[in-house]
């Protein structure tokens, strides 16, 4: 399969400029609120809820807490910074959307 006639709608940003930079930290903080996320559901798996017996709105309720957690402390864990280092010196190209 040749693929040196695809044509990109945008043109992809080289490893470098701010705006590549800029992207690849996105998505290595979504990278990692995932992992955060993940490791969170896994923690909190058998946790037993004291107000009521067993509410499926408390299911719901507690899964989208701990994704808004897990986005919210993305980037602090360490885990993006080393792929983001890992990704530039490997001259990753980012699409920028």
């Amino acid at each position: 399969m040749d693929i040196s006639n695809v044509q990109y709608q945008k043109a992809l940003p080289s490893v470098g400029s701010k705006e590549s930079e800029s992207a690849l930290r996105e998505k290595t903080d979504q990278f990692e609120a995932i992992i955060v996320k993940m490791m969170l559901d896994e923690a909190m798996k058998e946790e037993k809820n004291l107000f009521s017996s067993n509410d499926p709105g408390d299911k719901i309720f507690k899964s989208m807490y701990r994704e808004e957690l897990s986005n919210a402390s993305a980037g602090g864990f360490g885990f993006s910074q080393m792929l983001f280092e890992h990704l530039s010196q490997k001259d990753v190209k980012v699409k920028v959307n």
